[in-house]
């Protein structure tokens, strides 16, 4: 009877995954870092519909948000297609991606291009208009307790070609505050440089 334990036990080893009999956790997708990537911003004031948090894939968060941190990165948005009759997202949703121009984590839980077609408007095409980006990203920065103006200055400081990190670890700097807007402040000036390289 022990022997027959003893077979079952390795068997059962044997058709696991090697790391889950060393205790080793599988490891994830790579990090991989572009220096090419638009990023825009979008805001209470503009997201779809106006005035509002709604977000179309949540993963952490059933409303647009986050604090910027690995554990709780802020909702972004990236383009999605629906040509093939289901919608299919450039990056996938729970995508981790850290961007050093804002000091924050961010996570893929919304789209943005509207209409029955989206993969003809933003975020899915066009990146290639601004400066030969190959990617484009759209960050939720909220402004909801800020002025329009203020907000849509904002959003255009954080707009850009940008360095981001896709999959990254979690040891990047976080800058303080709640979000890129916090505080009455738009924190959005911290260059390209990948902290720590």
């Amino acid at each position: 009877m022990g022997g027959r334990a003893l077979t079952a036990a390795a068997t059962f080893c044997v058709a696991l995954a090697a790391s889950a009999c060393t205790g080793i956790a599988p490891s994830g997708p790579e990090e991989s870092i572009k220096t090419d990537v638009y990023v825009t911003a979008y805001t209470w004031f503009d997201n779809t519909p106006p005035g509002s948090t709604m977000i179309s894939h949540p993963v952490l968060h059933e409303a647009a948000g986050g604090a910027g941190t690995y554990a709780d990165p802020v909702t972004i948005a990236v383009g999605h297609s629906r040509a093939t009759g289901q919608d299919v997202l450039d990056i996938p949703a729970g995508t981790r991606i850290y961007l050093p121009h804002v000091r924050r984590y961010f996570i893929v839980e919304d789209t943005c291009g509207d209409g029955p077609e989206p993969e003809e408007g933003p975020c899915h095409t066009g990146a290639e208009k601004y400066g030969k980006a190959t990617q484009w990203i759209d960050i939720w920065i909220d402004g909801r307790d800020e002025s329009r103006s203020f907000v849509r200055r904002c959003a255009r400081k954080a707009t850009g070609i940008s360095t981001a990190i896709f999959n990254p670890k979690d040891h990047y700097p976080v800058a303080p505050g709640q979000g890129v807007i916090h505080d009455g402040k738009c924190d959005a000036s911290y260059g390209n440089s990948v902290p720590g390289q």
